[in-house]
C-alpha cells in the first residue's frame, strides 16, 4: 500500500503531523478522524527507510503479539510510577530484547522529540501498533489515562493471542487429520498396491471390479506423480492467490465460519474478540460509530468485519445497536437478549465483557470436545479404507487359496 504524508490538528487544537500507509486519501483521513485528528492536507509519500538492504531485513526479528504485551505492561507500571514517558522509552531501550522492537523504541522517541505525540509516533509503524492501539493510546492522551490505557491494552492483546491460539488449536487436528489421510493414500498406491500387483500378473485369471480400480489408479499415480504434484503446487498457489483478493478473501473467510467441525469455534472465538474489543472502546470513551469502525479492523475475519460495518451504517442511520446486530445475523438469540438489556441499562461496555467471557468459555469446551467429534469421521474412514482394501487385494488373493484348496 502508498505511504501518504498528512497534517492535521488534534482535539486541543495542536498542528500535528506524520505518515500513514493505506489504500488512498480518503482511508487515511478516515483513520485520522478515528485518533482523533482533523486532517488538514494529506499527499503522496515514500516509504520510510530503513537503513537496511532487503535481504539483511530477511533475517530481522520480527516483533510478536508478545513483545507489544510486554511494552504495553512495562509502559504502564512505568508511567504509573510517575516517571516522565521519555524517560520510560529510554529504559525500555535498555531492557528490550528484542533487537527490531528497540529499533521502533527509538523512533518513536526521536518523534517525540520532533513534537509527535504518542499516538502520532506509534501510527508511523502500522505494522506494529494497528489503528486501534493507536485509537486507545490517543484517548488515553486525550484523558490524562494513558497508564491505564497501555494496561487495558496489554489485557485486550492478552486475549487476542488467546483467542488467536485458540483458532489455530481448532483448525490444526483437523488439518493434521486430513494430511495424515492423504498421505496414507499416497503411501498405499505408491508402494503397497504396485507390490500386489507384480503377485496378481502371475494369476492368469480375470481380476474383480474393485481390484482393477485400484491397480489402474495406482498405476496412474506412480507414472504420473510429476504432473500431479506440479498440479497440486498450481493449486495450492491458485488458492493463496485467491484468498489474497478481497473477494476471495471474504468468501473464505465465511467458508470458515460455516464449516461442520471447527466453524463453530472459529465463528465463536471471532465473535469473543469483537465483544471484548467493543467493550474496551466503549469504555475508554470512543464514540459508538468510531468504534464499530476499530473494532471491524480487529476482528481479523473478513465476513464479521463486513457484518460489523453494517451495524455501523445503521447506527449512522438512527437505528439501536440490538436491531442492527439483528440484521447483522451473526449473534445468537441470548447475545442479543443480553444487547438489549445493556443498551436499555447504559451498561452496553459490561455486557459485552460478558458476552465475551461467555464465547471464551464455549471456546474452551469446543477445543476440549473437539477430539471427541473428529474421532468417529476418523474410524469411518479407516473402515472405508479397509474395505475397499479388501475387496480390492485380499479378494484376489482369497479367490486365489480356494482355487488351489479345491484343486488339491
Amino acid at each position: 500500500m502508498p505511504f501518504f504524508l498528512y497534517k492535521g490538528r488534534n482535539n486541543k487544537g495542536e498542528l500535528v503531523n506524520g505518515m500513514l500507509e493505506s489504500y488512498d486519501r480518503n482511508a487515511v483521513a478516515k483513520q485520522l478522524f478515528n485518533i482523533g485528528i482533523t486532517p488538514i492536507e494529506i499527499v503522496p509519500g515514500s516509504a520510510p527507510s530503513t537503513g537496511n538492504n532487503p535481504f539483511t531485513s530477511l533475517f530481522e526479528e520480527s516483533i510478536e503479539t508478545i513483545d507489544i504485551m510486554i511494552f504495553s505492561r512495562q509502559m504502564h507500571t512505568l508511567l504509573k510510577a510517575g516517571i516522565p514517558i521519555m524517560n520510560a522509552l529510554g529504559g525500555l531501550l535498555a531492557s528490550t530484547k528484542n533487537k527490531s522492537l528497540v529499533k521502533v523504541i527509538g523512533e518513536i522517541r526521536s518523534s517525540l522529540d520532533s513534537g509527535r505525540e504518542l499516538s502520532a509516533a506509534l501510527n508511523l509503524h502500522p505494522k506494529v501498533f494497528n489503528s486501534f492501539y493507536v485509537s486507545m493510546i490517543r484517548i488515553g492522551e486525550t484523558t490524562g489515562a494513558l497508564d491505564k490505557v497501555f494496561l487495558r491494552m496489554f489485557d485486550h492483546l492478552e486475549f487476542e493471542k488467546f483467542m488467536r491460539d485458540q483458532i489455530k488449536a481448532a483448525l490444526r487436528y483437523p488439518s493434521f487429520v486430513m494430511m495424515a489421510m492423504a498421505v496414507a493414500i499416497v503411501i498405499i498406491n505408491i508402494f503397497v498396491i504396485p507390490a500386489f500387483a507384480k503377485v496378481f500378473q502371475g494369476l492368469g485369471a480375470q481380476l474383480p471390479l474393485m481390484t482393477r480400480i485400484l491397480l489402474g489408479f495406482s498405476d496412474f499415480m506412480v507414472t504420473s506423480w510429476p504432473y500431479l504434484l506440479a498440479g497440486f503446487g498450481g493449486a495450492v498457489y491458485l488458492f493463496l492467490t485467491y484468498i489474497a483478493s478481497e473477494n476471495g478473501r471474504y468468501q473464505w473467510d465465511s467458508f470458515k465460519l460455516k464449516s461442520p467441525i471447527a466453524g463453530p469455534i472459529v465463528h465463536k472465538a471471532t465473535m469473543a474478540r469483537f465483544a471484548r474489543s467493543f467493550a474496551l472502546s466503549s469504555k475508554s470513551g470512543v464514540p459508538i460509530m468510531s468504534g464499530l469502525n476499530l473494532v471491524a479492523q480487529t476482528v481479523d475475519n473478513v465476513f464479521i468485519a463486513r457484518k460489523v460495518e453494517q451495524m455501523r451504517f445503521g447506527v449512522e442511520r438512527g437505528e439501536t445497536i440490538l436491531r442492527t446486530a439483528t440484521n447483522a445475523g451473526v449473534f445468537n438469540p441470548m447475545v442479543l437478549q443480553m444487547i438489549a438489556v445493556g443498551e436499555e441499562s447504559g451498561a452496553l461496555d459490561d455486557l459485552m465483557e460478558e458476552i465475551a467471557d461467555m464465547y471464551q468459555r464455549d471456546v474452551e469446551y469446543e477445543i476440549k470436545t473437539l477430539g471427541a467429534k473428529i474421532e468417529p469421521i476418523m474410524i469411518v474412514f479407516l473402515a472405508v479404507l479397509v474395505l475397499i482394501l479388501a475387496l480390492g487385494i485380499f479378494l484376489p488373493i482369497w479367490d486365489l487359496g480356494r482355487a488351489s484348496l479345491h484343486k488339491s
